[in-house]
């Protein structure tokens, strides 16, 4: 694998390499939110870790731009849609299509997880909903 902090010029070939180690990063976790984030130039993907502690949760939101593919790694919890709850384990590989209602909570041993989506677009202004 290439140099981790290696860049690549205009003439050069673009070289895998190895970014973190999840589990690292999800084994003791410093806080909610964030742990890491894909910062890569040139970069067609964007991907985050995320851990939320015990009891905590994420909102119900609508992502209307982008699929996301959300691979827990650590803990347990819920994704909570439309059709109801539905249980979150270590290695559940989660399929979230743009436009989809959701929201996700941490069960009692905290929940970590990878997405996965296209790069987002620059921001769009839209009209308030109403």
């Amino acid at each position: 694998m290439g140099d981790p902090g290696g860049a690549t010029g205009p003439e050069e070939e673009p070289l895998a390499r190895l970014l973190c180690d999840v589990t690292a990063l999800t084994d003791a976790p410093a806080s909610a939110g964030v742990l890491w984030k894909l910062t890569e130039p040139g970069r067609q993907l964007d991907a985050n870790v995320v851990h939320l502690p015990p009891g905590r949760r994420v909102d119900t939101h609508v992502e209307p731009d982008l699929d996301v593919l959300l691979l827990v790694v650590t803990g347990d919890g819920t994704v909570t849609g439309p059709d109801g709850d539905g249980p979150l384990t270590a290695g559940a590989l989660l399929w979230l299509p743009r436009g989809s209602r959701r929201a996700l909570a941490a069960g009692e041993r905290g929940l970590s997880y990878v997405t996965v989506h296209r790069r987002r677009p620059g921001m769009t202004i839209r009209s308030r909903a109403t």
